[in-house]
This record gives C-alpha cells, structure tokens and sequence, in this order.
C-alpha cells in the first residue's frame, strides 16, 4: 500500500509545478519588451553632431543647395578660324605602268634596281638585238638594191625622151620606161618602210621608261625569254612625285567646293597618318568627280601633293582635310559646353554670383573640338564643360580646375576637384 503511495506522488507533484510556470511567464516577456522598448527609443534620437555635418556637405534635407563643382572655360575669339573637312582618301599614284616588252627575244640584261627611281627614256632592260639586226641589214640590202635600178630606170626615160622628141623611137616604148620608172619609185619607197620598221623593232630591243616614277619589284630575271603578251610585263613603274590622294565627301558641301574652284581659289588639303597627328604633305585640291555616288552619298575629290620626301606611298590611306573657308576674328566654345535640348541648342553660362544660366546659341561650323558661337554669348562670359549633369537653371556652382586649386583672374576662388571630393569625404558624418 505504501509503495503504491509514493509512486503517485510525482503525479501530484506536476499539476503543481505546471501551475507555477503559468504564474510567472509574464514576467520574461515585459522584460524582453522594455529592452526593446529601449533600444528603439536609443536608435530614433537625433545625433546631436548631425546637423553639424549635414551642414558642412553630409546627406540630409540641404545636399541639394551645396554648390555644383563644374569646370568652365571662356568663350575666346579667334584671329582666323579655319573650317576643315575630314575624310579618309586612298593616295594614287598619279601615273602607274606596266613595262612589257614590245618584241620577241632573250632578255640579256636588266638595267634598274627594284626600288629606284628612274626618269622617262632611262634604260630598264636590254633584249638581245641581233636577230633584229639581221631583219635590218637584210632591208637595207633591198632598199639599196631597189634605188639602183630606179636611178638606171631615170636615166633610159632621159634618154628617150630626147629620142621621141626625134621621133627615132615608138611612143609606145617611152610610156614603158615611163611606167618603169613609176613601178621603180613605189619600190623604193616599200623598202623604205621595211627598213624603217626593222630600225623599230631594233629600237624595241632597248626597253626604256615610258614615265618617271619608282621602280617595283623585278618581275622576270635575265636570260628568260620575253614575250608582249606576258601578263606580268618586267616591272610596274608608279610616278609619286607628283602624286595624287583621293577622298570623299559629302554632297551638301559640293556647292561651296564647286563655288571654290570655279573661282580660282587654291584649296589646301592636308594630309594626315591613319592616327590623324603626323602631317605628311600639303597639296592642292584639282578637281571633283563628275558624278555623286548614289550609294553612299558622296563625291570624290582629287588632290595632288608634291611628295618630295616621299612621305606619301601609292595605295595608302591617310587622312585628308580639306580647308573649306576662313573666318576672320570668330567667337568660339569648347564643343562640349554645347547642350541640345527643348531650348535647342544651349549653354550653361556662369555669371558673376556663381550661378548658371541656360543660353540658347546660335552656332556655326565646327572645328575640332571648338564650335563658332555666332549669336547668344559674348566673348570672354565662361560656359560649363564640365559637370553638366547636375546642373540646373540658376544653380549654384563651384569652379573647379583639373591643373590646381588656385584663384582665378575674377576672384572666384578654384579648387580641384579631387580636393572637393575629399573635403566631402572628410566632413564629420559622412559616410
């Protein structure tokens, strides 16, 4: 009985302590809650150091009047203003040709180097001449021969014409040597020819340069035997000095070409390297094409350049600018300063009190990387070209110079923008 006892009295022990945990649960729970309660209240009150940093240039309500660093330049006039227009052009000789050979023969002698530059008629190769020789002599001997019996014919027609004026002899014999002689005279003159002809086709023998220029590469060697119908010839000879450089350009600019060239202005074209920094030769434009390329809109122009260093090579591409016109004292900007948007075209000006202003332009050709402003500035007023993206009408702004933080000439203090960006970074607060 007593053992049945104690094992119930774990049993009436757990209703009780089950009792005592629902009794006390609360209390974990208001603590957990008032560190909480703690906590969010810490978190949402003010840095009293906050302010101070929002005001020297942290994130807060103000950020947005801080003043815009920008870079400006000033609107300068220019003495002479040069428009030019860029295209790449291919230089062309301006004679290239393919020496063949005229007649059938060993090549017994070559005369030029590959590379050098030779003069018309100037000796290139040597074609063995005797069997041309032979066709000569063999002329010769005809023609001789043939002007014998002319001259003996002349002198029986003399002689006959003093006997029929005897009446010693029939007329009909006279019109015989009349006709002799005539038969005599064409012969003459056959021979003549193909002793002329021979003398040219030994002349053929010495192939000469039909046109100075530069020499290419030797095509055959000596020894062989030539032909003129050989595809390849025995050397291209391109003239670079003159040479030629031709390029295209847009078909809206042809009538002031034209209008150019019909008066007898000089155009200048430079010539460039495919960087477009190394000036290899200044020519003259000669002329356009006489028809515009209906693919691509252009038309071609052509200039010669005197290429006396040889600076300019045959099938090269340069990079041609061809001086349009010149404008005397124009105003001019920095390309980047102009913006296009609903006013047009603008600019951000910078005033006296550090603020922009947005200036619709009116602007001209454009040159590298400055524009002709002819309406809406004045000289020396300075125009954003840097930072643009932040600005605003009438904002203010903070003249930066990428070269230093020095004053500039108006008082207005300059400063780099590396220096802002780390006065920024520095400010108390700041992330």
């Amino acid at each position: 009985m007593d053992k049945i006892e104690r094992n119930d009295a774990p049993s009436r022990l757990a209703p009780r302590a089950a009792t005592g945990l629902r009794r006390w649960w609360p209390l974990p729970a208001i603590a957990l809650l008032g560190l909480l309660s703690a906590a969010t209240w810490r978190l949402t009150q003010s840095d009293p150091s906050a302010p101070a940093a929002l005001a020297k240039g942290g994130r807060g309500p103000d950020a947005a009047n801080r003043p815009v660093p920008v870079a400006a330049q000033p609107a300068t006039i220019q003495p002479a203003f040069d428009v030019t227009l860029s295209a790449l052009g291919t230089v062309i000789a301006r004679n290239t040709v393919a020496v063949h050979a005229r007649v059938d023969g060993e090549l017994v002698k070559v005369a030029f180097r590959e590379g050098q530059l030779v003069r018309a008629g100037e000796l290139l190769a040597q074609i063995d001449p005797r069997p041309f020789q032979v066709v000569l002599d063999n002329a010769q001997g005809t023609l001789d021969r043939d002007k014998a019996q002319l001259a003996n014919a002349l002198v029986d027609l003399e002689r006959y014409r003093g006997l029929i004026a005897d009446d010693s002899i029939p007329k009909q014999q006279y019109d015989n040597q009349v006709a002799l002689v005539q038969q005599d005279k064409a012969l003459v003159m056959a021979d003549q020819a193909q002793v002329d002809s021979a003398k040219l086709q030994l002349s053929f023998t010495q192939v000469t340069a039909p046109v100075s220029g530069r020499a290419g590469l030797r095509q055959v060697d000596a020894g062989n035997m030539v032909h003129p119908s050989d595809t390849s010839g025995l050397v291209v000879i391109t003239e670079v000095q003159p040479i030629n450089v031709v390029f295209p350009i847009p078909q809206d600019r042809l009538p002031l070409v034209r209008r150019r060239l019909t008066s007898g202005a000089g155009m200048q074209v430079d010539a460039y390297d495919s960087d477009g920094k190394t000036l290899l030769g200044t020519g003259i434009l000669l002329t356009t094409d006489n028809q515009i390329d209906t693919t691509t809109g252009t038309v071609k122009l052509k200039a010669e350049f005197p290429n006396r260093d040889a600076a300019l090579f045959p099938n090269q591409f340069v990079n041609a600018r061809l001086h349009l016109d010149r404008i005397d004292h124009a105003l001019t900007i920095p390309s980047a300063a102009v913006q296009r948007g609903a006013p047009g075209l603008y600019a951000y000006v910078v005033k006296q009190d550090n603020t922009v202003q947005i200036r619709p332009l009116k602007l001209g050709p454009t040159e590298g990387d400055r524009v002709q402003v002819i309406d809406g500035l004045a000289a020396n007023e300075r125009v954003v070209v840097d930072g643009l993206d932040k600005l605003r009408e009438g904002a203010t702004v903070e003249l930066i110079d990428a070269a230093g933080g020095t004053a500039g000439a108006d008082g207005v203090r300059k400063v780099t923008r590396a220096d802002s960006k780390e006065s920024r970074s520095n400010a108390p607060g700041a992330p």
